[in-house]
């Protein structure tokens, strides 16, 4: 277990929720990811080691893939999955599977909260990644949803937050 001081958790919008959707070479995304990365770098550079994803598809899977890629330069970096349920990607397709198990199996810590999906498992995950860090990092467009509730939790719990605009 990392210490809270340390850690930093993310929340960002599944492909419905950004306006390139699966198009991860669209020009718009291409500026997310990097400045996605420039975030991560700065928070490294600010002392935080460990960070936590919620690996669902869209922005979560991006995040992961960034601070692996920054986990080549910087070793002591370290990537926790909060998978919010054991048969979480069971409706994904092939494609989506065979990233998500590739992260997965790159991954320090693999913490699963419950076997099953329920109604409230997605919340639940978010919950428990925003009490296991200090900063929350987010790819937000404004938008009512998941990850606007992420946020609202994360500043009532009185962590920093970071916001990545989608545009």
């Amino acid at each position: 277990m990392y210490p809270k001081e340390l850690s930093c958790c993310f929340t960002g919008h599944r492909p419905s929720g950004l306006p390139w959707g699966n198009r991860e070479e669209d020009p718009r995304c291409l500026k997310m990811k990097e400045e996605l990365a420039a975030r991560l770098e700065g928070l490294y550079a600010a002392g935080y080691r460990h960070f936590l994803c919620g690996m669902a598809i869209g922005c979560d899977i991006m995040f992961a893939e960034a601070v692996l890629a920054m986990r080549k330069l910087y070793p002591d970096v370290s990537l926790e999955a909060a998978i919010p349920c054991g048969d979480q990607p069971s409706r994904w397709t092939k494609a989506q599977r065979r990233r998500y198990n590739q992260i997965l199996d790159a991954c320090d810590q693999v913490t699963v909260l419950q076997i099953h999906y329920t109604p409230d498992c997605m919340q639940r995950r978010n919950q428990y990644m925003v009490d296991h860090a200090s900063v929350l990092l987010a790819c937000y467009s404004g938008h009512p949803g998941g990850t606007m509730n992420t946020i609202l939790y994360a500043k009532r719990q009185g962590l920093k937050c970071v916001l990545v605009d989608v545009e």
